[in-house]
């Protein structure tokens, strides 16, 4: 009897190593989905049934996202010139609290996907003479600007979240890694136990 309760012991926990990831990642993927489909969803101010009841459409608020991105882009893209866009970025860079968001999440957003990518140079920082280490991203090489030359930015990323903190360190404490952002991402992300 003890064999057969530690067998179906053994055989619980294998299955829910391979079954927690795989429902983790598509519940976070779900929750995101109808955070937003929720938020942006306008099917129910538009469209009521017979009884005069809200009718809300799934995934209408998704599909207008990204339809609005597409209409954007092929503006931007094909009749927005560079004086407009600067005169703009001016023009948002003037109100006091909108800068500081705006800009904030501008720089933010080109690093990810812009053509100036941010986080695509994974190092590895000597934190302490005990020789305690950590994997960060590089992103700004040259800080003299601000006072700090020989100095380098790196964004470490924590374990289990999408937040982070900026660091200022010496240069010849910061070492490129041979490893790719989005493996040095997921080696961050994952708190170390993805395999590289």
């Amino acid at each position: 009897m003890n064999r057969i309760v530690r067998a179906l012991f053994n055989y619980l926990v294998r299955g829910a190593l391979v079954v927690f990831p795989i429902a983790a990642a598509l519940f976070f993927i779900y929750w995101i989905f109808t955070k937003v489909d929720s938020a942006l969803n306008l099917s129910n101010m538009i469209w009521v049934d017979q009884t005069g009841k809200p009718i809300y459409i799934p995934g209408l608020g998704i599909l207008s996202v990204i339809i609005i991105l597409i209409v954007v882009g092929i503006v931007v893209t094909n009749f927005v010139t560079d004086p407009i866009k600067k005169w703009f970025s001016r023009w948002f860079k003037r109100l006091p609290i909108f800068n500081v968001i705006y800009t904030s999440f501008k720089d933010l957003t080109e690093a990810f996907v812009g053509d100036d990518k941010k986080f695509s140079e994974p190092v590895m920082v000597e934190i302490n003479e005990t020789g305690l280490k950590q994997i960060g991203f590089l992103t700004q090489k040259d800080l003299s600007k601000i006072g700090y030359p020989g100095e380098v930015a790196v964004y470490f990323p924590l374990s289990y979240s999408f937040a982070g903190q900026v660091c200022i360190v010496k240069s010849e404490r910061v070492k490129a890694l041979k490893m790719s952002a989005s493996e040095a991402m997921k080696f961050i992300v994952s708190g170390g136990v993805s395999t590289i």
